[in-house]
């Protein structure tokens, strides 16, 4: 298994505090986004990791560089990363060789979290935190009868589970090729300002993606300089 790290953007929402620096580069509790994935990446036993760098990237190679915690790091480029992220996972088809975790980069998470979806039973899956409900910003796993149907801020009018997806996805190696193919369904229309997470309704309906509900984990998603804060004050002090 291998990690594939989303981290070409250039965070605009999070200006300043990305004025200087990508989002992966954020510090909470003086350790970088970045060395927490890695470690928490080696410390489950994924020993590769390539990342999908853009804005900034000089920084992003150099700080993986000093530290990779052990796992064998490789750079793909995203020279269009102003676009939204569907072009990242673009970048990134090349790299889907092996069974996956396609991961946002601006997640603070316990590593239990990701854990859980390393060694869920399911091939393929996503994590839900079933306490969360939409408001309008949140990505939402949205699910009907044991499966995803959708991972998307535009719920449907009929599903039976739904909660906030913590920005990971576990695909197994056979798997892929519908990712892919999913993604150029869009890519052929030159839909380059789409999320990734909405141009993979075609796997979510070609294939069987179960969920693991993350029971009380904590994380949080850093799009906002307020939710820097919330990292720093909440969720720090429980990982």
């Amino acid at each position: 298994m291998k990690a594939v790290i989303l981290a070409a953007g250039v965070g605009k929402r999070l200006w300043p505090v990305t004025q200087h620096r990508p989002k992966c580069l954020i510090e909470i509790g003086g350790q970088t986004l970045l060395s927490r994935y890695l470690a928490s990446l080696a410390s489950v036993g994924v020993q590769r990791a390539d990342i999908v760098v853009g804005y900034k990237q000089e920084m992003i190679r150099a700080a993986a560089e000093a530290n990779s915690f052990g796992v064998r790091v490789r750079f793909l480029v995203n020279e269009q990363f102003h676009r939204g992220s569907i072009s990242s996972l673009w970048i990134a088809r090349t790299a889907l060789d092996d069974d996956v975790v396609i991961m946002d980069a601006d997640v603070l998470f316990h590593q239990d979290i990701l854990r859980r979806l390393v060694r869920s039973t399911y091939p393929n899956a996503l994590l839900m935190d079933d306490s969360v409900k939409q408001t309008g910003e949140e990505c939402m796993v949205v699910a009907e009868g044991g499966r995803v149907i959708a991972l998307t801020k535009k719920m449907p009018s009929r599903y039976d589970q739904a909660g906030e997806g913590v920005g990971f996805l576990k695909v197994c190696h056979a798997d892929t090729p519908h990712v892919v193919a999913s993604l150029r369904t869009f890519v052929d229309r030159d839909a380059w300002q789409m999320e990734y997470e909405d141009a993979l309704i075609g796997f979510f309906r070609d294939v069987k993606v179960g969920y693991e509900i993350i029971g009380g984990l904590p994380w949080t998603e850093i799009d906002f300089p307020e939710d820097v804060e919330k990292a720093e004050r909440e969720i720090l002090p429980k990982l």
